[in-house]
């Protein structure tokens, strides 16, 4: 992976690659190695200071980092991202070694010797290979077969479309145009939309394996069987579609990168061609069954040999086809792990890692939380003990000062007001009340009573404003007590 600047240089930004004062591109250089292997890919991003171009809208790609991690260290990514498949599919060793590329795959039919003619007969057509259709998918046929899907985009409500055949003439000549690397004008009329979109079928079906390969296939047999369960734990037949939505975005993130792209172009396009099916009489169903077979199924093998996975396929495919809009960006947690990596961070490699991303934050951060926690209520502890005994200097004061009667003498001889023991000071010869102090047991007793250090401040205050009502309570009290004594 190299990074290369088509502008401006500067000093280094922080995931690596420079930053510059001037307005410029930095983009990883096509073609340029990647530890461990990994195709080739442009990722391009614009830095610019000019203040007139502050205001508009900044792209980023949530998945760069995912990307990034993918071609730099495609062993880091592919463990990760098939140890969150396990999570949702249950994959016994073999299948999982299948999955990970380290087995052959094991497919339908493959020990049948009844149809073996007939696969014969089928590989037989296939042995005429050209630059594009019969080989192997490359980044060229892409290009070149991009370009059907690029007419076919724009010629969605012929009716029957994916359904009705071309002319054969006409495919051939445009076959052989699309092969021999000629630029074609889809749009002078030569062609008809059929012609395209049944050509479209032959180059899926000459693919050398299905686009979504064949160590794919067990894995997408077990997400079609994700169903939610019932409330006492039993499965049911309802599709569970957040899980299969998961485990196929999952899926595509180990497909190889021009299957991929391929796959994504392919599937919009019949999302698109399913929203005009009051036009063009195509369902999301009726096009799964025109592309599973190319698509999905096994190379080399009939109908027969499928029996009843034919119906998880095809469900399979219809599912792709309505949710596609969603299957190509990477989960939360993945794209968080590949975030983390790269931040020096440590990684959380699951979802359910994630989901415990903001309780191990909070216990990190604990110990400074309580030692603030401690502080405000030790200030706080202590403003409720200075008004309190603000409050009781006043209250005891008022006592003092009542005219002598049998209650004052009575306060004053069993030295309770409130229930608390009291000290009173006499005035000074200015006249000056001298403070009022709180004995050493006083103070213990009010802690105990209203405001220790481990209480919430929201119950501090509540206390506090308890006890100065108590108070005030009490004075009226004593106040009517005494007029009415005298």
């Amino acid at each position: 992976m190299a990074w290369r600047s088509a502008g401006g240089a500067g000093p280094r930004g922080r995931c690596g690659g420079p930053m510059g004062r001037r307005s410029g591109r930095y983009e990883m250089a096509a073609g340029a190695p990647a530890s461990g292997g990994g195709s080739d890919a442009i990722c391009s991003f614009v830095i610019c200071n000019d203040s007139s171009l502050r205001s508009q809208p900044i792209i980023f790609n949530p998945d760069f980092f995912v990307e990034k991690l993918r071609h730099e260290k495609p062993e880091v990514f592919t463990e990760l991202v098939v140890s969150n498949i396990t999570r949702l599919i249950d994959l016994p060793g073999t299948e999982l070694a299948q999955l990970m590329g380290e087995e052959d795959p094991k497919l339908p039919g493959a020990n049948s010797t009844a149809s073996g003619f007939f696969r014969s007969l089928m590989s037989l057509k296939r042995k005429e290979k050209g630059v594009v259709f019969g080989s192997p998918l490359t980044e060229e046929g892409i290009a070149q077969v991009s370009q059907l899907i690029e007419y076919l985009h724009k010629n969605l409500r012929a009716e029957g479309l994916f359904r009705v055949p071309g002319n054969s003439i006409r495919q051939q000549i445009l076959k052989d145009a699309l092969n021999s690397g000629t630029d074609i004008d889809l749009d002078s009329g030569e062609f008809h939309s059929n012609d395209v979109a049944t050509l479209l079928k032959v180059f899926l079906g000459e693919l050398p394996e299905p686009l979504l390969t064949h160590k794919h296939f067990h894995a997408h047999l077990k997400i079609a069987d994700l169903t939610l369960f019932d409330e006492k734990g039993n499965k049911t037949s309802t599709p569970d579609k957040e899980r299969q939505i998961e485990a196929l975005q999952l899926l595509f993130l180990i497909l190889p990168a021009p299957n991929r792209s391929l796959l994504k172009l392919l599937l919009d396009l019949l999302y698109q061609t399913a929203k005009k099916q009051d036009k063009n009489k195509m369902s999301a169903h009726n096009l799964a069954l025109m592309f599973a077979p190319h698509i999905l199924w096994p190379r080399n093998v009939t109908a027969n040999d499928l029996q009843e996975n034919i119906t998880k396929l095809n469900n399979g495919v219809t599912f792709m086809i309505k949710h596609s809009q969603k299957l190509f960006k990477a989960p939360v947690y993945i794209r968080e792990c590949a975030r983390l990596h790269y931040l020096g961070s440590r990684a959380h490699t699951s979802k359910d890692d994630l989901d415990l991303l903001t309780s191990s934050g909070s216990k990190e951060l604990q110990p400074l939380k309580s030692q603030k926690r401690s502080r405000l209520d030790s200030c706080h502890q202590e403003e409720t003990q200075q008004r309190t005994e603000e409050a009781l200097k006043e209250l005891f004061l008022h006592v003092h000062n009542m005219p002598d009667s049998a209650k004052k003498k009575k306060l004053i001889r069993q030295r309770k007001v409130l229930g608390t023991p009291v000290i009173l000071e006499r005035k000074s010869r200015d006249s000056t009340p001298e403070p009022v102090r709180v004995s050493k047991e006083n103070v213990q007793l009010l802690q105990k009573c209203g405001s220790p250090a481990h209480m919430s401040q929201a119950k501090l205050k509540s206390l506090e404003g308890q006890k100065e009502g108590s108070c005030r309570r009490m004075r009226a009290r004593l106040l009517s007590k005494d007029s009415s004594s005298l």
